[in-house]
C-alpha cells in the first residue's frame, strides 16, 4: 500500500470506490483503504501534524510496504463523530514518541452509519497524518446491536465500543498481535516499547491488572449467588483481578485459535438472560480473562483520568512513572476544554490536540 502525498488531488471513479469498499472474511466488518479519499470536509479543521521519520537506526518497512510487513507495529482504535478529537491527539501522541514512527500502523474502526461517514473519516485522518500508514475498516453494527444490554451510562452502550471483541475477524490473518487503545488517551513514550512486552505461552492479554480494586463489584448479586458462574473463577491459575480493556496488547493468533470472540459474545448472551453485571464491555472480558492476564507495569495505563462514570470529577495521577495516560470514566478532556472547565491533567492532553474550528458542530 504505498502513502498518498499531503499535496496530491487524487480524483478517484466511483465504481473504482464500489471495489475498495469490499468484505472481509467476517460479514462484521470492510475495510476502505487509503485510496479511497475524496474531498475534504467542509466542517471540521485539524492542522497538519509535523512529519514524523524514522531514525537512521530504524529497520526498514518500505520493501514491502503491507499490513503484512513482520516489522510493523500494529494498533486499533476505534474512530467516529463523538471521540474524534481525542482520537486524532492520541495518534499524534504516538507518532511524537514513537522511536519508528513509520513502522507504526493503525487500523482504524469505524461504525458504517456514524454521524461522519466512514470515507469522510478516513479523509480526515490523511489530511492530518499526511503519511500515516492506516486503513480504516468499516464495522458493521448490526452484528452486535442485538447483544449490547444498556448500561450505568448511555456512552458505554455505543456498538463501536464492542468492535474490540471482532479485532480477530476484522484484522488481516497476518497480524499475529496488536495493541488496542481507547481513544481517550495520551502515550508520553515510546509505543514500541509495549508492543516488545513477552506475552507467556498460553497469554492472549496483556495488560495493567488493578487486584487493589473491588473485583466483586463489577458483577451483580445474582452472579455471585449462581454456584456455576462464580465457579469460573476458582480454575484461574492467578487471582482474577481488574483490568482496564483500554489498553490491552492482544495476541490475535491465538484469540483466532480459540475463537474467542464467540466466547466473548456467550457471555454477553448471558447477561440479555440474566443481568449478571452493570458497566458495558468490560465485564465480558473479565469473565473470560482475568486471572489469566499477563500483567504489565502500571505506567502503560494511568487510568480513571475522567472520574467515574456519573460525575467525571478531576483526579490526579496515580504515584509512579508515566507512559500513559488515560482519561477513561465520563470526563474527556476536549469537553472539559470546550466547555472552559479543564482539570489540571487536561493540560498535559492539550499540546496534542489539532482540532483547529469547526461550523455547526457540537466539538
Amino acid at each position: 500500500m504505498t502513502s498518498l502525498s499531503g499535496n496530491s488531488l487524487v480524483i478517484i471513479p466511483l465504481t473504482l470506490i464500489l471495489l475498495i469498499l469490499h468484505f472481509h472474511r467476517s460479514s462484521a466488518v470492510r475495510t476502505l483503504h487509503r485510496g479511497a479519499i475524496l474531498e475534504f470536509h467542509p466542517s471540521l479543521h485539524f492542522s497538519e501534524a509535523p512529519e514524523y521519520r524514522n531514525g537512521d537506526h530504524c529497520p526498514s518497512t518500505s520493501s514491502l510496504p503491507s499490513t503484512c510487513h513482520p516489522l510493523l507495529i500494529h494498533v486499533a482504535m476505534t474512530l467516529d463523530y463523538e471521540y474524534l478529537r481525542g482520537s486524532i491527539a492520541a495518534v499524534h501522541s504516538v507518532l511524537k514518541h514513537a522511536v519508528c514512527p513509520e513502522n507504526v500502523f493503525f487500523h482504524f474502526i469505524a461504525a458504517e452509519f456514524d454521524s461522519l461517514s466512514p470515507r469522510v473519516l478516513s479523509q480526515l485522518v490523511r489530511s492530518t497524518f499526511p503519511s500515516l500508514n492506516f486503513n480504516v475498516h468499516i464495522f458493521r453494527e448490526d452484528a452486535v446491536i442485538n447483544l449490547i444490554s444498556s448500561s450505568v451510562r448511555h456512552a458505554l452502550e455505543n456498538p463501536l465500543n464492542y468492535a474490540r471483541n471482532y479485532l480477530g475477524d476484522i484484522l488481516d490473518t497476518c497480524v499475529h498481535r496488536v495493541i488496542y487503545l481507547d481513544s481517550d488517551v495520551i502515550l508520553v513514550d515510546d509505543i514500541e516499547k509495549l508492543w516488545s512486552m513477552t506475552l507467556t505461552k498460553s497469554t492472549l492479554i496483556g495488560a495493567p491488572e488493578y487486584c487493589h480494586a473491588n473485583f466483586t463489584s463489577y458483577f451483580t448479586h445474582a452472579f455471585w449467588a449462581d454456584p456455576e458462574l462464580r465457579s469460573i473463577f476458582s480454575t484461574r491459575t492467578k487471582r482474577p483481578c481488574y483490568f482496564n480493556t483500554g489498553v490491552m496488547l492482544i495476541d490475535l493468533k491465538q484469540w483466532r485459535e480459540g475463537n474467542y470472540r464467540r466466547k466473548i459474545e456467550k457471555w454477553m448472551e448471558i447477561q440479555k438472560k440474566k443481568r449478571i453485571y452493570e458497566l458495558g464491555s468490560l465485564p465480558p472480558f473479565l469473565l473470560e480473562f482475568a486471572g489469566k492476564v499477563e500483567g504489565i507495569n502500571h505506567r502503560w495505563n494511568q487510568h480513571g483520568l475522567g472520574g467515574d462514570n456519573v460525575r467525571g470529577s478531576c483526579r490526579a495521577l496515580h504515584p509512579g512513572p508515566v507512559s500513559l495516560l488515560h482519561w477513561s470514566g465520563k470526563g474527556k478532556p476536549w469537553v472539559r476544554i470546550r466547555k472552559g472547565k479543564p482539570c489540571p491533567l487536561d493540560y498535559i492532553w492539550l499540546p496534542y490536540d489539532l482540532f483547529k474550528g469547526h461550523r455547526g458542530f457540537g466539538f
